[in-house]
C-alpha cells in the first residue's frame, strides 16, 4: 500500500487504470469501512482510501476539533483489507483558494440537512473535488447515511459524473447498534441503550409489514426512542426513498430515519421499507 499526501503524486499513480474502486471517509475506520473496502477489492483492480476530516461538513459548534483521529490504526485497517493507494491530503490540500462550492437544491431541508444547514453542501463539495482527483469507475457508501447516499447519486446525476455509485449495507455490532466513528464518545451505560434505537426500527418494520399508515409508524418509533434514558429526540421522519420528498400513495420505498443525541454523541440510524416486498 503507498500512501499519498499530494494530488499531482495519486493522479500520476492511477494514470491509465480503469478500473478504480474508491472509498471516501474521514478515518477512524471500523467493520463499516472495511466492509466498503471489501466490496471494492473485490469488484477493481485498484483501490484507492481517502481519509480527509472535511471541515466544510461540521458547523460551528459540532465536533470537527475533537472528532476521532487514529492515522497509526487506519493505515494497518488499510493494509488488512488490500487497499493500493491511501490518499491523505490536508485541509491546505482540498482547499487550496475555496472559490466554489457545490450548492445542494432540494433534498437537505429534511433528516440531518434540517438541524445541520450547509452541512450537505460541504459532502458534495469534498465529494465531488475527490471523484475529480480519483476519477474511479465506482464509489461506495454505506445506506447508515442514507441521505447522504441519496443526495451523491442525485449529484453524479446532475452533473453527469462518470462513476458508479455503488450502495452497500448497514454494517451492525452484535447487538444490533450501527457502527460509527462516533460511538466511541458514548458512556458505558449509554452504550448498553444505544442498541434500543434499532429495536425501534425493527418494531416499525413490522408495523409497516402489517399496514400502519406513516404517521402512526413515526409517532410509536418517536414514542420507543424517547424513552431512551438521557437522550433527546433530533428527529424521527419518513420520507420517499431516494427522493427524499414526502410520502405519497406512489411511494415505493420508505425511508424511516432516526437522529438521536446521546450526552456526547449524536447517532443515526434507519430502515428502508418497500411496499408490497
Amino acid at each position: 500500500m503507498q500512501i499519498i499526501e499530494r494530488i499531482s503524486d495519486l493522479q500520476d499513480a492511477l494514470r491509465g487504470e480503469t478500473s478504480i474502486g474508491f472509498v471516501p471517509t474521514m478515518g477512524y475506520l471500523h467493520e463499516g469501512h472495511e466492509s466498503l473496502l471489501e466490496r471494492a477489492r473485490a469488484e477493481n483492480d485498484i483501490v484507492v482510501l481517502s481519509i480527509f476530516v472535511n471541515p466544510t461538513q461540521f458547523g460551528p459548534n459540532e465536533d470537527l476539533d475533537r472528532y476521532p483521529r487514529d492515522a497509526e490504526r487506519d493505515q494497518a485497517i488499510a493494509r488488512s483489507a488490500g487497499v493500493d493507494y491511501l490518499f491523505f491530503p490536508t485541509t491546505e490540500t482540498m482547499y487550496p483558494y475555496d472559490m466554489a462550492r457545490v450548492s445542494v437544491r432540494t433534498g437537505d431541508d429534511v433528516l440531518c440537512g434540517a438541524s445541520r444547514p450547509g452541512h450537505f453542501d460541504g459532502v458534495l463539495t469534498v465529494v465531488s473535488k475527490l471523484f475529480n482527483i480519483v476519477r474511479p469507475a465506482r464509489a461506495y457508501f454505506g445506506l447508515k447515511d442514507a441521505q447522504q447516499l441519496a443526495l451523491i447519486e442525485g449529484y453524479v446525476r446532475d452533473y453527469f459524473v462518470p462513476v458508479e455509485i455503488v450502495r452497500c449495507p448497514i454494517i451492525r455490532e452484535e447487538d444490533g447498534l450501527a457502527k460509527s466513528s462516533r460511538n466511541v464518545y458514548l458512556t458505558e451505560t449509554e452504550r448498553r441503550e444505544a442498541p434500543l434505537i434499532q429495536q425501534a426500527l425493527l418494531h416499525a418494520n413490522g408495523m409497516f409489514a402489517s399496514g400502519k399508515g406513516v404517521l402512526e409508524v413515526v409517532e410509536e418509533t418517536r414514542g420507543r426512542l424517547a424513552r431512551i434514558a438521557g437522550t433527546t429526540i433530533d428527529y424521527v421522519e419518513a420520507v420517499d426513498y431516494p427522493s427524499l420528498k414526502a410520502v405519497s400513495e406512489d411511494t415505493k420505498t420508505i425511508l424511516l430515519a432516526v437522529a438521536v443525541h446521546f450526552s456526547g454523541a449524536r447517532l443515526i440510524d434507519n430502515l428502508l421499507y418497500t411496499r408490497g416486498a
